[in-house]
């Protein structure tokens, strides 16, 4: 399933793209929905090129039918993204810890100027997402990407809070 969530802030994107590579960052993302806070597995910087892997769990609903076959409790994962600064641009690639049959999802961030100028940013993603579960495969899919546009607007609203 393909899929987008874009993301307007009212900062630049080089500090957009700061926050967004600070690893320090990532375990303030408190209170919001369908993900869990990540817990921040390693980091690494060199030149235009940052490395961020946290493992994080979907903690939104899933189909009734598709919890006879997925462990809600096991549906976590480790995210994998590589910025590349030069660029604006960061590569996204979930690493399931369970059921890596059953799931795949990678992606893409841009960041860009915003419609207000300098000090407005978005950030886009563009993913695919599969997920092989017979019968419910596609209600998964619906579900998490869901969760996962209800997530990024609630992210959205707490940096907006942060930022004011």
């Amino acid at each position: 399933m393909r899929f987008d969530a874009e993301q307007r802030f009212a900062m630049s994107v080089d500090r957009l793209l700061e926050l967004f590579t600070d690893p320090d960052f990532y375990p303030t993302l408190t209170g919001l929905p369908e993900i869990s806070v990540p817990e921040i597995v390693s980091h690494e910087a060199s030149g235009g090129v940052v490395r961020i892997d946290m493992r994080q769990r979907y903690t939104g609903e899933l189909p009734a039918a598709a919890r006879s076959m997925i462990d809600p409790d096991r549906l976590t994962w480790v995210e994998q993204l590589v910025f590349d600064l030069d660029r604006a641009s960061a590569t996204s690639r979930l690493v399931p810890d369970h059921y890596p049959d059953r799931l795949t999802c990678t992606g893409v961030y841009t960041f860009r100027a915003g419609p207000g100028g300098v000090e407005t940013s978005v950030r886009r993603l563009d993913g695919d997402l599969k997920v092989r579960v017979p019968l419910v495969g596609g209600r998964v899919e619906n579900a998490l990407v869901s969760g996962l546009r209800q997530h990024a607007r609630a992210e959205q609203d707490l940096i907006d809070r942060r930022s004011a």
